[in-house]
């Protein structure tokens, strides 16, 4: 197992300071956090200060739907970078496997949007000093939002391997993301009902990343919920391996 890794932590250590040496990872930060702390107090979003409810639904409600666009803006280089470049070649002739650079770029990518999650942190100040917050729901919610990042990030990875072009990547996996969640409202649920039926119904709602999500954020760590992402990350991580090596081989 550790033969098929190699390379992993010396790919994570690379590709985890790139994001700090050039001013994209800062600017990054900066639009996700401004863009969070707007939705979450603006009086035609969140109404975070106007509700002062000890809870921090208002951030949570919003953070998937910042997701569909930030995300595969940080996937979209990870691998079409390299092939433009050609130097998705080289780097897969040095001692390192697919598997150990792919998930070392995966892991790297999911540190740096957790880090960009987690410096959110003085929301949970502020409505701590709004009441008595149910803290069990804010690190639900919180465990939430960091597996909806790793599972946007394995879709626009698969697409970044896709193509040689970061922007018709970008577009991709913005589709694709949007897609995941758009199945997950109750319109879209009730259309295919009404379409197919109860049990075409039931099966999108069962894959549905949004009711996931929300089960999570409603303070419900459950098993069920943990592994839907588990296996959703995982099914697009390996799809995306594949490609890649389908493409290397070419």
């Amino acid at each position: 197992m550790s033969e098929r890794l190699a390379g992993l932590r010396a790919i994570y250590r690379r590709e985890f300071r790139s994001y700090f040496s050039s001013p994209l990872g800062y600017i990054f930060v900066v639009i996700f956090l401004i863009a969070s702390g707007y939705l979450m107090v603006s009086r035609d979003f969140g109404r975070l200060l106007e509700l002062r409810e000890a809870n921090l639904d208002p951030l949570f409600t919003y953070v998937p739907w910042l997701f569909v666009v930030l995300v595969p803006a940080v996937a979209m280089r990870l691998w079409a970078e390299e092939r433009k470049s050609g130097t998705v070649e080289l780097l897969l002739t040095l001692p390192v496997t697919l598997e150990g650079t792919y998930l070392g770029k995966f892991f790297a990518g999911w540190s740096f949007l957790s880090l960009s999650v987690l410096l959110t942190w003085p929301a949970v100040f502020q409505v701590a000093r709004l009441g008595s917050p149910d803290w069990g729901a804010i690190v639900a919610g919180y465990v939430a939002c960091l597996l909806t990042a790793g599972a946007f990030l394995a879709v626009g990875m698969l697409f970044s391997a896709l193509s040689k072009n970061q922007v018709v990547a970008f577009i991709l996996g913005v589709t694709a993301c949007v897609l995941f969640l758009l199945v997950g409202l109750p319109q879209t649920q009730e259309a295919v009902g009404g379409w197919f039926g109860g049990y075409a119904e039931r099966l999108i709602e069962s894959v549905s990343l949004l009711d996931h999500f929300e089960i999570m954020t409603r303070g419900l760590l459950e098993l069920r919920a943990i592994l839907f992402f588990v296996v959703f990350t995982t099914v697009w991580l390996i799809a995306g391996m594949v490609l890649l090596n389908q493409t290397k081989n070419q």
